[in-house]
């Protein structure tokens, strides 16, 4: 394999009690040609302080100033001064395996430019993980062992943002980190399914992903549900929506009619249907809520479902599988 140079952004804040635990992964990495930009947020703490020391001891690590605020303007500034072949990211209060650098490296000079490197995430957390979180792991890893992430985009973020690499070619292609739109990571996400970037397979752990009660992604307003529905929405409406074919909602819940009312805020006509006797007949937002039978009279169409319960959601796809229809065509699961 030959020694390109790889980037890995990391932008931080606030994070003395991790950070140094982030850096030694780095260190410890089995491919070596890399270089570490270290992005301070407007830390409080001792980070920086922290990043300046390894800096003295390997000059790798790159320790700067955030030049605006958040992390959008953190990971530009790390951006504009790399200079690396390949580009990576990382989260300061994770840990990477001592192989990941090598793997991801490895899977892009065996597929070439239109590729991205993914792997295996492990989640952990001092106090024992949720449910929820061992559950976005597992199917996070089942999309990535085989390369289907872009399959289910619609439901969750499907490329981890501190786990992803490719050449530095495609990132600008896809603008790379230019929009100031958060999720940050999930935006990036569906401009790599844009841009046709396809997932190479990886059944590798190469990321320990931290979780704690005050990760930003936990905190902070951008990463509500809502910027997330709000998101969804406009890249289906780019990407997948046929304006030609009847649109279907299925499901009357919070996330449904929060679906309606951007919809409906983009002027896109649409069949409500919801399996709640006490709703059907009714409207929301002018909208009559309508029975599952009224499928049937709809022409070829395209269906969002924003039903939440796993068993229904089962049957849900087993019923577009009797009517052939395909899922990322005619079919989207937005939970």
């Amino acid at each position: 394999m030959s020694q390109p140079l790889v980037s890995i952004l990391v932008p931080f804040k606030n994070t003395e009690a991790f950070i140094s635990e982030c850096i030694d992964s780095i260190l410890t990495q089995t491919y070596t040609n890399w270089e570490a930009v270290f992005v301070d947020d407007g830390s409080e703490d001792s980070s920086y302080a922290i990043v300046e020391r390894f800096s003295k001891k390997d000059k790798r690590v790159i320790p700067l100033k955030n030049k605006g605020q958040g992390i959008i303007n953190a990971l530009q500034t790390a951006y504009n001064n790399c200079k690396g072949e390949y580009i990576t990211r990382m989260d300061s209060d994770d840990k990477m395996t001592p192989i990941r650098l090598q793997v991801m490296l490895e899977g892009l000079e065996k597929h070439g430019l239109k590729h991205l490197a993914l792997g295996q995430v492990k989640y952990f957390r001092a106090d024992g993980l949720s449910e929820g979180f061992a559950k976005y792991e597992k199917w996070l890893n089942r999309l990535t062992k085989t390369g289907s992430n872009y399959s289910e985009i619609y439901k969750e973020c499907v490329i981890p943002s501190p786990c992803w690499m490719l050449h530095r070619e495609d990132f600008e292609a896809c603008d790379g980190f230019n929009p100031s739109r958060y999720p940050e990571d999930y935006d990036l996400a569906f401009r790599f399914y844009r841009a046709g970037y396809t997932c190479i397979p990886c059944n590798e752990v190469l990321l320990y992903w931290r979780d704690y009660s005050t990760r930003t992604s936990r905190t902070h307003e951008h990463y509500a549900e809502n910027s997330f529905l709000d998101l969804k929405v406009d890249y289906f409406l780019e990407l997948n929506y046929d304006a030609s074919r009847p649109l279907a909602i299925w499901g009357a819940g919070t996330k449904g009619k929060k679906l309606a009312k951007l919809l409906l805020k983009n002027n896109i006509p649409f069949y409500w249907i919801c399996d709640n006797p006490k709703k059907i007949g009714k409207h929301i937002y002018g909208e009559e809520l309508l029975n599952f039978d009224y499928l049937s009279e709809l022409n070829h169409p395209q269906s969002i479902v924003t039903v939440a319960n796993e068993d229904a959601q089962k049957e849900i796809k087993a019923y577009f599988e009797t009517q052939n229809m395909q899922s990322m065509i005619d079919y989207f699961f937005f939970c």
